[in-house]
């Protein structure tokens, strides 16, 4: 059995962008169409029960199937989404037996037609869910700069509730500690959902990270979300539809409101916000350096499937190559996340952010040809850039073929270049033994010692720590 998953690979996509691919030509015969589709899962079992996760589709030829209605019940309360059921080889059309137990069940079934394999079915499923990741990220770049243009005008706080509200599709209020709003943007929801947003704006409160609440009430999906900044403030929103990316975005105007309503800010902090909105609007770190002070940053690039990284920090730009780049403090940790592959520079002070971009660049490239989770930026010098497991490995590889004192001779000789005599002196033997032990080198591994490209690999080998 293969390890579970943890979280979906992408976004989740309707049924009914599956079905409106022509060119798979799949058939709705029973079931809502209205779900949503997390995975593609094949199996031939009697009863796939154990092995799926919820919310995929899982699709089978039937070749166990014995009771339709008991392999309906099973996989439905598995949580599958739908069911794609492929015609030929076994079956010549769908059973009507199964049709009426997955329309019992409230259970979605596909027919597959025999031209169309169950992986044209998977890919199409992975390349609308890329698509949609694609738009996610997309909207949430877009959302931050429009938060961070509205940010920088003259009168910020209810222009960034404006964009807020635009954005999300909805109502956008700040809420004094008893509930009362202090400002808002956007139509008012229903009565009912206006007067639970005002109560779940008051249960937040401030602590060392933004806390927040949710609820749904007469079709609007309401969410609260602590301010920093000791004002006690709350920002609420409520709205006709929740889609992937919404957190973020309003992670993102919790900081800047914060910020904003911050009182008696001083200077170094003024200066601070303005050198993150800089950031949010895509300017280059050089031009927001100055303003930032001297606290070290690390710089993050990430690539992945599904939800992005909890970095803890609303410097994030999502980029239309799929790369995820994120600012953080360097004294904030960053750990491997499920899906993701991670490339972290070293702390940078403010005038160093752009060769920290460069050498997380290069460590999310090394993460992805070690296929390893998070690869850190190494200093020093071309050996820091070699994987170290891998390096340790191809070392004793290369010197398994020489004794203990025929390495020790090598290294000594390799470090004083190559001198018979110096080498005599240092480990107590006669020049003609050096001499001998070195041939043994050169004949043992097959190689010729006085090439200056295969001297250099040697050095490199034997000062490697195993």
């Amino acid at each position: 059995m293969s390890e579970v998953t943890p979280a979906p690979p992408g976004p989740a996509i309707p049924l009914t962008a599956l079905l409106g691919r022509e060119d798979l030509g799949l058939r709705l015969l029973a079931g809502p169409s209205g779900v949503d589709l997390h995975w593609v899962h094949t199996s031939e079992m009697a009863d796939p029960f154990p092995y799926l996760l919820g919310g995929e589709l899982l699709m089978t030829a039937g070749v166990q199937l014995t009771d339709p209605e008991r392999y309906v019940a099973r996989v439905a309360a598995a949580g599958a989404a739908a069911l794609g059921f492929g015609v030929a080889p076994v079956y010549e059309a769908v059973p009507g037996e199964l049709v009426a137990a997955c329309e019992r069940h409230g259970l979605p079934l596909l027919e597959v037609p025999p031209r169309t394999p169950f992986t044209a079915v998977g890919r199409a499923v992975w390349r609308l869910m890329a698509e949609a990741r694609h738009r996610e990220l997309r909207r949430v770049t877009e959302a931050q700069q429009s938060l961070a243009t509205a940010a920088a005008r003259p009168d910020p706080v209810p222009a960034v509730l404006h964009a807020l509200a635009s954005r999300l599709g909805g109502r956008a209020a700040l809420y004094a500690p008893d509930g009362t709003e202090h400002a808002a943007a956007g139509p008012a929801p229903e009565p009912e959902a206006a007067a639970a947003l005002a109560r779940l704006a008051r249960l937040p409160h401030e602590g060392s990270r933004p806390a927040s609440a949710a609820d749904t009430v007469a079709g609007s999906h309401l969410a609260a979300y602590a301010l920093g900044g000791g004002q006690g403030l709350v920002l609420g929103l409520a709205t006709g539809r929740r889609e992937p990316g919404d957190h973020t975005v309003a992670g993102v105007a919790v900081v800047l409101l914060s910020l904003l309503t911050a009182p008696h800010q001083g200077a170094d902090e003024a200066a601070r916000s303005a050198a993150l909105v800089r950031l949010l609007l895509g300017a280059a770190p050089g031009e927001a350096a100055p303003l930032l002070g001297e606290a070290p940053w690390t710089v993050v690039h990430a690539r992945g499937e599904g939800a992005a990284p909890p970095l803890g920090t609303p410097l994030v730009d999502a980029r239309d190559d799929g790369t995820v780049r994120a600012l953080l403090p360097a004294g904030r940790a960053v750990a491997p996340h499920p899906g993701w592959t991670l490339g972290v520079s070293a702390p940078a002070g403010p005038d160093g952010l752009g060769a920290a971009d460069l050498q997380a660049a290069r460590a999310l490239r090394r993460a992805q040809a070690a296929h390893r989770p998070l690869v850190r930026h190494r200093a020093g010098g071309l050996g820091a850039l070699v994987d170290p497991d891998e390096a340790a490995a191809y070392a004793r590889e290369l010197l398994a073929p020489l004794t203990e004192p025929l390495r020790e001779t090598l290294r000594a000789w390799l470090s004083l270049h190559g001198s018979w005599d110096r080498t005599a002196t240092a480990l107590g033997v006669h020049r003609n033994t050096v001499r001998q032990r070195i041939a043994r080198c050169g004949e043992a591994l097959g190689v010729d010692l006085d090439e200056a490209e295969v001297r250099m690999e040697l050095w490199f080998a034997l000062r490697w720590p195993e």
